[in-house]
């Protein structure tokens, strides 16, 4: 019967100290797009995201692009992959119904992620911080949404889309189950 006790005892201590294990660790919001190439393409890869406070951190590895070309980088406002040419995947994500632009201008859509440089074996790699997008439930939310890569260089400024070409690749944005940190 003692023993029980004690127990009960040291569970009524700890409770305080478990309450306070949320300053501790905090979750952090992340989700990943799988990138498969569209048809006629090679092109492949993965895109992370993780929300920092007010800015998401877009991190991409892509393979299978033209070498040494540059290539638009744009999430999309559907989350659907499922045309041959990824037309499925609708338009540049614009949630705040803004013109088109580069990834650090004022005057930029939601998506407009810039450019992707490959290097001589057509493979990229990008680490980009974007503010105005989120990956919560919020009316600027990615997920759900879709990853695009295209065949061109996105200029930044012909409207509404600049001017990026065929898409290469798509994919769709998941969340990932919370992770603690």
């Amino acid at each position: 019967m003692n023993n029980k006790w004690a127990l009960v005892g040291a569970c009524i201590l700890l409770l305080p100290a478990c309450s306070n294990m949320g300053k501790v660790f905090s979750k952090k919001q992340s989700a990943t797009a799988v990138l498969a190439p569209t048809k006629g393409n090679s092109a492949s890869g993965t895109v992370n995201f993780t929300q920092k406070g007010e800015v998401v951190l877009v991190e991409a590895k892509i393979n299978g692009l033209k070498a040494n070309g540059t290539h638009g980088f744009h999430v999309h406002e559907k989350g659907n992959c499922s045309a041959g040419d990824a037309s499925s995947a609708g338009a540049h994500f614009n949630p705040a119904a803004s013109q088109h632009g580069g990834p650090s201008g004022n005057a930029r859509h939601g998506g407009d992620l810039g450019n992707l440089k490959a290097d001589a074996n057509g493979y990229a790699q990008a680490s980009l911080e974007i503010r105005g997008i989120t990956l919560g439930t919020e009316a600027n939310s990615i997920i759900g949404r879709a990853v695009i890569v295209h065949a061109g260089v996105d200029d930044l400024k012909s409207q509404p889309a600049g001017n990026s070409g065929a898409r290469v690749a798509c994919g769709l944005i998941s969340k990932n189950p919370d992770k603690f940190f």
